[in-house]
């Protein structure tokens, strides 16, 4: 870019090239300047004049000739001094026209002769952009047809060519470069229009805070592309007002004054300029933007007490109870290192039982007990607390007075629970001891010394209830006898647990453990083992190996004596018994062959005691036959030794049972039959003179026929009487309830025709009686009484034939009779 372009300037150049004239305003040192930028015009624009200040500058129409190297025929050049070398044509940016606007003729030494047509290629004339050169066909004036623009397009190469009418290349085409000179065109742009940064308070002047940086799309060789920075503005300005500095160049940001402060001023805002122009500003383009400077917190505060002492107060025996809270203020960045708190006991704290920890939302310090505090001991507290930051002071800041406070702390004197000592208490005893022997004294003590009180005792665990403790005294009797082999005792040691309790306000109760150790003693006499065995009918090997139990220890247990029983006398006899060791023998039979069966062999076993138990016990055998592997092949005594009493009882029991059931329900049938059988008719069905079938399903009457007693179901001698009826209402024909029943004498039997007045009496003497049952019930008319007006009937029954009665006078009975009348009163034939 030309600085006269910019500037007021009244020189001018000559045809050759150089400067004519003063500038008027830029100096000497400019004047230079431009000739030098004008130096690659003097192959180019001879006889051209350019005056300073014009934009664009006025080309002459004398324009600077191009023209294309001779050649010969054959295409070959005529002559070469030195190399063909095409200077760059320079053309300024943002040109104000007019367009098209000349720059060079292109001219070829054929023209003299002929007509030539003069042409242009490249990028900006027939390739994109198209259109920005153009040249005249005939002169070869090549001219630009628009205002160029170097951020877009910083420079075009072309190629000119030459041709005759007929389009034949009359020269080689040559290579034209055009530069776009630089204006100053665009303004700085900072990449950020707000920038942050930091530096920590208290900070030394020179100290590096950030860098601001800007763009500028002039060309970065020229002035317009050279940017200078500077400070326009400090907000706050305090402690002053140039606290910062930038470099003009690099734009850094530095401190060039002490007394940074965070809790005065927690942060700078500076306006930052750029100005290309390298900062004229009188012709520079400039620009803004904001840097935001936060001052960051150092520990330049040390916490302090809001009071020189503290108070507080806890139970004893307590932890983990806050005491007192210790409050401190920091005026540091809160939620910092610098501000948070760490608190510290100096003194008043031997033994450790406190400990002050730090609210993280609070930052104050929790004086909390951490181990259990005895009023018999200290009944107050007096601590030294020192309070810090987690980081270290900056440097040259000491730790002020108020950094240290004192906490009173007063203990509170409770109810403790007593306590037995020692726990658990250990006793050796031998087992046997008999009930209300005293085994020991089992008590407690109160921590309380200050608080007078008794004590009392009470057992809480007694597993197999063999102790009892006094209340008062704490004396331990039994109330059983102790016995090592009880399943409670394990190991020999037996543990029972009572209770100490206090009577203080509310009572507190300690509990204690007696173990017991029980010394054996030879109490148990020793049994066989095994107690089942079997062997074969005829054995091979045939010893049965056994040993012996015995619940105590030794010395009292091992070795066994082992010896057969006397009696029965078979069992020596056929049996014999060989000690192994002390602890196991043989038991073997003496003849070759026994038949199979289940034996009980007596064993007498006796132990090794200083005063020897014997105990006879009971081996049994069970001998079956075997086969070739020496296995049981005899299932039958299989299943019946392995069957037990008890089980053979059961099923006995079982068969018994439902013997007895069979033979009840046998009799019940029978009793069945019986019934069935006195129930019977004396008549059968086919003999039967009753043609009709008659209907009884009729209910009766209303509701009130409902309600009646069934008892007068049941047959008459089931029924037994609560009182006599009286006569007048009684049936005649119910059975008597009385020894000496007394019924209205009949009159002598009716005639065979008022059989029907007989039913209508009956009929009245039902419906007259109130504890007869509704007429719709069953009646039972099968007991004539005794007294009865009626014949007896034992005749029907007899064996006699008959013959000699006469039943002519039951056909007068009716049709319903006649059939009787003909059985028995008929002839014989």
């Amino acid at each position: 870019m030309f600085p006269f372009i910019t500037t007021s300037v009244s020189s001018s150049f000559n045809r050759n090239g150089r400067v004519i004239g003063q500038p008027t305003e830029i100096g000497k040192k400019t004047t230079s300047r431009l000739a030098d930028l004008w130096t690659p015009f003097e192959p180019v624009c001879k006889s051209h004049q350019v005056q300073e200040g014009a934009v664009p500058p006025v080309i002459s129409k004398d324009l600077k000739e191009i023209a294309f190297p001779s050649r010969n025929m054959d295409s070959q050049l005529k002559r070469m001094k030195r190399d063909w070398v095409i200077p760059p044509i320079n053309v300024p940016e943002n040109s104000r026209g007019p367009f098209p606007q000349e720059l060079v003729r292109i001219r070829s030494d054929h023209d003299k002769n002929r007509s030539l047509r003069y042409s242009v290629t490249g990028p900006g004339a027939d390739q994109p952009p198209t259109g920005i050169f153009i040249i005249d066909p005939i002169s070869g004036e090549l001219s630009v047809n628009k205002p160029l623009d170097r951020e877009h397009i910083s420079n075009f190469h072309l190629r000119a060519h030459a041709v005759d009418l007929n389009g034949n290349q009359v020269e080689n085409p040559i290579d034209i470069v055009i530069n776009v000179i630089d204006m100053n065109d665009n303004r700085p742009e900072f990449t950020h229009q707000i920038w942050n940064g930091t530096v920590p308070e208290g900070s030394k002047p020179g100290t590096f805070v950030m860098t601001v940086t800007s763009v500028d799309k002039d060309d970065p060789k020229t002035a317009n592309g050279m940017l200078r920075y500077k400070i326009l503005s400090q907000n706050p300005e305090s402690p002053t007002s140039n606290m910062f500095t930038i470099n003009n160049k690099t734009g850094g940001i530095i401190t060039v004054a002490a007394g940074l402060d965070r809790e005065k001023v927690p942060q700078y805002t500076l306006i930052i300029q750029a100005t290309d122009m390298e900062g004229n500003p009188m012709y520079g383009l400039s620009n803004t933007a904001t840097a935001v400077i936060r001052v960051t917190d150092v520990n330049d505060n040390p916490p302090e007490f809001t009071a020189e002492t503290f108070f507080g107060e806890v139970p004893e025996n307590r932890v983990n109870v806050i005491v007192a809270n210790l409050t401190v203020t920091d005026k540091d960045q809160p939620n910092t290192p610098a501000w948070n708190a760490v608190y510290k006991i100096t003194g008043g704290d031997p033994t450790g039982r406190f400990s002050v920890p730090t609210d993280p939302t609070t930052n104050e310090g929790l004086v909390t007990v951490v181990k259990p505090i005895d009023y018999e001991i200290s009944r107050t507290y007096v601590l030294t607390v020192e309070a810090r930051n987690e980081v270290p002071l900056a440097r040259g800041i000491h730790s002020p007075r108020q950094s240290t406070a004192t906490v009173s702390i007063r203990v509170i004197d409770m109810n403790e629970s007593p306590y037995f000592e020692p726990n658990p208490k250990l006793i050796r005893l031998e087992e046997g001891m008999m009930p209300e022997s005293t085994l020991t004294t089992f008590t407690a003590q109160d921590p309380d010394r200050f608080m007078p009180q008794t004590i009392r005792y009470s057992k809480l665990s007694d597993p197999a209830n063999w102790l009892r403790i006094d209340p008062n005294t704490g004396r331990i009797k039994t109330i059983a006898i102790l016995d090592r082999e009880s399943p409670f005792v394990k190991n020999s040691l037996y543990n029972a647990t009572f209770l100490a309790t206090d009577s203080g306000i509310p009572p507190a109760s300690g509990t204690g453990t007696l173990q017991i150790f029980l010394l054996d003693i030879n109490d148990n006499a020793p049994k066989v083992f095994p107690q089942e065995a079997e062997i074969c009918e005829k054995p091979e090997p045939n010893a049965i190996n056994i040993t012996a139990v015995d619940g105590d220890l030794n010395p009292n247990a091992g070795p066994f004596a082992f010896e057969l029983a006397h009696r029965p006398s078979d069992v020596r006899r056929n049996w014999t018994i060989t000690r192994v060791s002390g602890d196991y023998a043989q038991v073997s039979l003496k003849i070759g062959y026994l038949e199979s069966g289940i034996y009980e062999i007596p064993i007498i076993i006796t132990d090794s005691g200083n005063l020897p138990m014997s105990n006879t016990s009971y081996l049994r055998i069970k001998v079956c036959q075997c086969d070739i592997s020496g296995d049981c092949t005899d299932q039958e005594h299989i299943m019946a030794a392995g069957l037990g009493t008890g089980a053979i009882i059961a099923i006995l029991l079982c068969i018994i049972i439902l013997l007895i059931l069979v033979l009840l329900f046998v009799v019940w049938m029978k009793r069945r039959d019986k019934e069935r059988q006195a129930k019977q008719l004396l008549i059968d069905p086919e003999d039967d003179v009753r043609d009709n079938i008659l209907k009884y399903d009729e209910e009766g009457g209303g509701e009130e026929d409902q309600d009646y007693d069934l008892s007068q179901l049941q047959q008459p001698d089931t029924i037994e009487p609560d009182a006599i009826k009286p006569v007048g209402i009684r049936r005649l024909d119910e059975r008597p309830l009385h020894p000496e029943p007394q019924y209205p004498m009949r009159s002598a039997a009716p005639h065979p025709g008022d059989i029907g007045d007989f039913i209508n009496e009956g009929l009245k003497a039902a419906d007259n009686d109130p504890t007869a049952p509704p007429y719709d019930s069953l009646l039972v008319f099968d007991y004539e009484g005794s007294g009865s007006t009626a014949g007896s009937l034992s005749s029907l029954n007899s064996s006699s034939s008959g013959g000699d009665q006469d039943y002519d006078y039951l056909n007068d009975w009716g049709p319903r009779f006649r059939k009787l009348a003909d059985m028995y009163g008929g002839s014989d034939d």
